[in-house]
């Protein structure tokens, strides 16, 4: 979990702030300020030695708040406009904050972070609110049932506990005990869920070399539908409703 501390001192540039919510905490960065998050930095990580010392930083530029990934490794999902804009930030990558909220979604080693960015005053506002059937032509809408099932398993945690601002994602041996399956039909079924987004053009969901999915893909597929509102708490009842194959009577 991570502790806020905030720059010290900084304040009385023109232009105006950003407010930071992790986990239900709120910081208030100042404009003309610079605000970094990571292992010892102003939103500190101390205790997950793979967050880098400086991952993300927030900065002003002629009264634009700009996020910026300075890390070497890890990378970001980006949502803005109730997830309409999806990005994944990787190192070296900066992209600017027009919205009035930004969620900021990572996982390093075993546990995922969720970050709510609030703009004082957003370059654009969203007039339309992000529903279902504004997914029908993308991949949210092209999900089976079980598809979805499946995907809210994976992001059980997410869609749970993300007041928290950081949690740990299931184990693949965990979310196969959640469902009844087999390991090797999870594993299957997530591969295929993962080649679905990757040809709708989500970038990070690719299987590797071997055509195995690494842990940070699935990560990256939970960030995305998260973010996107792919999946959302009400999609919980779903999944608390079904009954695994194991126990279901034939």
């Amino acid at each position: 979990m991570g502790d806020l501390g905030g720059p010290e001192g900084l304040g009385g540039a023109s232009g105006l702030a950003l407010d930071l919510d992790f986990g239900g905490r709120r910081q208030r960065i100042p404009a003309g300020s610079t605000f970094v998050i990571g292992r010892g930095a102003d939103l500190a990580m101390d205790d997950n030695q793979y967050v880098h010392r400086r991952f993300l930083e927030l900065d002003q530029r002629e009264g634009i708040w700009w996020l910026s990934n300075v890390g070497s490794r890890l990378t970001a999902s980006v949502a803005s406009a109730g997830g309409m804009a999806q990005s994944l930030l990787a190192p070296g990558e900066s992209t600017p904050l027009v919205f009035p909220a930004t969620t900021v979604m990572f996982t390093a080693g075993p546990t995922t972070y969720e970050i709510e960015l609030l703009a004082e005053a957003p370059f654009y506002q969203v007039s339309t609110p992000w529903t279902a059937t504004a997914a029908d032509g993308d991949v949210a809408g092209l999900l089976s049932p079980v598809q979805r099932i499946l995907l809210t398993a994976l992001s059980e945690p997410m869609l749970r506990f993300a007041a928290e601002g950081s949690v740990r994602l299931p184990a693949m041996d965990e979310v196969a005990g959640r469902l009844g399956w087999p390991l090797g039909k999870l594993e299957r079924r997530v591969g295929s869920l993962c080649d679905k987004f990757a040809r709708h053009g989500v970038r990070g969901v690719e299987r590797d070399a071997a055509g195995g999915i690494p842990d940070s893909v699935r990560s990256r597929l939970v960030e995305h539908a998260v973010g996107a509102r792919i999946v959302t708490p009400d999609d919980l009842e779903l999944l608390d409703a079904f009954v695994p194959e194991s126990s279901a009577v034939v």
